[in-house]
């Protein structure tokens, strides 16, 4: 490997995507799983005291979880993009904000505000944890940019992430990580050990509580950029992926000159890089080739969005998925929890949250 890195300048360098195979081999569930609510681009999913409370831009709306025929009642609405939510553990909310403002809603903690991690501003909150009332896990995916601004941070190839545990009572805050890229999703282990999502390295890690150790890979090479984790209610635990990986975006990101011109010169929507959504322009890059068949676009091709939930084991090995490929509409999944035996999923470029039956998922007897 060392002599790989050495020789690369002058050889070149193989780019490569892990393929989807086995527990991740494509499938069509998640465009054919019922769509409970039709909302525009949903995300951040949270159940509270029988309600679903999720975000659309800078409104929070909830509904009775069962009655998705009823419309969904604003609970707060501000002038920026909700992009992080928590439950407290008295049923209040924490609520991260594209402005870089955390602020909670009912419960004790009512009406506080967090506007800085450590010595520094608070920017870019990506995904928030709260395992007890007195503390609070803040993943920050950027210092640079905001969450409405990932993929400037991924084609900046951006690692200034960090992720925080605050001590709501004393003030004290520790950072548990930090130099990561795009920190997106925490999950808090039965056994109170964090699992995090970073994006841009298309892997999971564990972190130390006390944040003393080095943090740990325990899912590389994930053929995505994974987003938000959530448990699941016999073990393991639930992961969107966000966006696919394809060689011609891995290219772009190698070669230096290129990608900063395309930056300088072109519509950011134009751009070689991921998309929560894809298909409407014909500006869009064509991604590798021929996408489409007689008008028609072929399932097996690249694209720039995609859809995708893994169910991961106790282990945090995927053992089921489920996709929207790339000629579906449920691309962008962000957000996905498990309440009362059933699997909610945010389809944040679909327009749509659904409601996944396990058993249509690629399981282990199907793999």
């Amino acid at each position: 490997m060392f002599f790989d890195r050495l020789l690369d300048p002058f050889r070149g360098k193989a780019v490569t995507i892990p393929p989807m195979d086995g527990a991740l081999k494509p499938n069509t569930a998640l465009d054919e799983a019922a769509a409970l609510l039709a909302a525009e681009a949903p995300d951040n999913l949270v159940a509270v005291k029988g309600r679903l409370h999720f975000s659309s831009g800078g409104a929070l709306l909830a509904v009775p979880i069962g009655q998705w025929w009823a419309p969904p009642q604003t609970v707060a609405r501000f002038d920026c993009a909700v992009t992080a939510l928590t439950a407290t553990p008295d049923g209040g909310l924490a609520i991260g904000l594209d402005d870089g403002r955390i602020l909670f809603q009912g419960g004790a903690l009512d009406g506080r505000e967090i506007k800085s991690i450590g010595p520094e501003r608070l920017v870019c909150p990506t995904a928030l944890a709260m395992p007890h009332q007195g503390g609070i896990l803040v993943a920050q995916g950027s210092a640079r940019h905001r969450p409405s601004d990932w993929v400037m941070d991924l084609m900046e190839k951006g690692s200034t992430g960090s992720v925080w545990r605050i001590d709501l009572e004393t003030g004290t805050e520790t950072c548990l990580d930090r130099e990561l890229g795009w920190p997106s999703g925490i999950l808090v282990e039965r056994d109170h050990r964090l699992v995090v999502a970073e994006a841009w390295r298309h892997r999971l890690l564990r972190l130390f509580p006390d944040g003393r150790g080095q943090a740990q890979p325990v899912l590389a090479k994930l053929p995505g950029y994974p987003a938000r984790l959530s448990p699941a209610a016999d073990g393991g635990a639930w992961l969107a992926l966000f966006a696919p990986r394809n060689r011609l975006i891995e290219f772009v990101l190698l070669e230096d000159d290129y990608r900063n011109d395309m930056m300088r010169e072109v519509a950011r929507d134009h751009w070689i890089a991921p998309s929560l959504s894809s298909g409407a322009s014909f500006l869009e890059p064509l991604q590798c080739g021929s996408v489409r068949t007689m008008g028609v676009r072929k399932p097996w091709a690249p694209s720039r969005s995609y859809g995708l939930v893994v169910r991961l084991d106790d282990e945090l090995q995927p053992v089921e998925s489920f996709h929207s490929r790339a000629n579906g509409t449920r691309h962008g999944v962000t957000s996905v929890i498990e309440n009362e035996g059933r699997v909610l999923a945010a389809s944040k470029g679909g327009n749509a949250i659904l409601g996944l039956d396990p058993t249509s998922g690629n399981g282990r007897a199907a793999s």
